[in-house]
């Protein structure tokens, strides 16, 4: 067996988890990779931080179908299934097979620059100063609507319980087949989050030529100018996410959002 590690941040409390955790899955016949690359084949890659980490990972694995399992650094740590106080309890599940494994959807997101796909969510944002975005939104060619809003959030079931959650937006199952559109601060009350079949193809572009606008791909930002379009739609490949024993997507929910309690 052969377990790559993903590790950002180099403090010491990151660095003296990195060299537990290596010793932990040496003991059991692990060979531990640190300078991973796609075209070395591994059973799994192992995030040691926060989500943010573990998001970073999963751009790094890309389409390769690599499973990537998470150890919790950071401060929510909603993707990651161990804490840090749990390496060998992690390293024996991973041994002996005690876990499962969650298909999440990504999403292609194109502009007339760069083909860039997210695990969370896509997502156009006012600069500080500028005037409302007014958005137009099509689904597979036809007019939904305008968004005059500071924003517009296009998540997946992964990115449901991130920013989109923060501005109003839906809790998706995993295993839903769905993505969910949500304002940011939208202007006018009628204006609500709209869940959509994952296998629509998404279109958004601004009203007004002269408007710069942010766009975010997870944790990658850019801007685009004017009318610039965004197009969106489910990628072809999804990220296999490792969750050990009996955790998964609900007690995750609960136990880190304090969902229903």
């Amino acid at each position: 067996m052969k377990a790559a590690l993903h590790i950002k941040n180099q403090t010491k409390e990151h660095t003296d988890g990195k060299l537990a955790l290596v010793a932990a899955l040496q003991q059991r016949g692990v060979e531990v990779i640190e300078n991973w690359t796609p075209e070395i084949p591994i059973d799994f890659i192992v995030s040691i931080g926060g989500d943010g980490t573990l998001l970073n990972a999963v751009h790094q694995i890309g389409g390769t179908g690599v499973p990537v399992v998470g150890i919790n650094f950071g401060h929510l740590g909603f993707l990651t299934t161990a804490g840090r106080d749990d390496i060998d309890k992690l390293a024996d599940c991973l041994t002996s097979g005690r876990y499962t494994i969650e298909n999440r959807t990504m999403l292609e997101v194109k502009t007339a620059e760069s083909t860039l796909y997210a695990l969370n969510e896509v997502y156009l944002h006012r600069q500080e100063q500028s005037p409302l975005l007014h958005t137009q939104v099509e689904v597979d060619g036809y007019m939904v609507a305008t968004y005059a809003a500071d924003g517009l959030i296009v998540a997946t079931p992964t990115g449901s319980t991130a920013y989109s959650l923060s501005c109003g937006g839906p809790i998706l199952a995993p295993g839903s087949g769905s993505i969910v559109i949500t304002p940011i601060a939208a202007h006018t009350l009628t204006l609500r989050p709209v869940v959509l079949s994952d296998n629509v193809s998404l279109r958004l572009h601004n009203e007004e030529a002269d408007i710069v606008c942010v766009l975010g791909v997870d944790s990658y930002v850019t801007r685009l100018s004017g009318t610039d379009a965004v197009e969106i739609k489910k990628a072809p490949y999804q990220v296999r996410l490792i969750r050990i024993e009996q955790q998964n997507f609900f007690s995750a929910i609960r136990d880190k959002l304090m969902w229903g309690m």
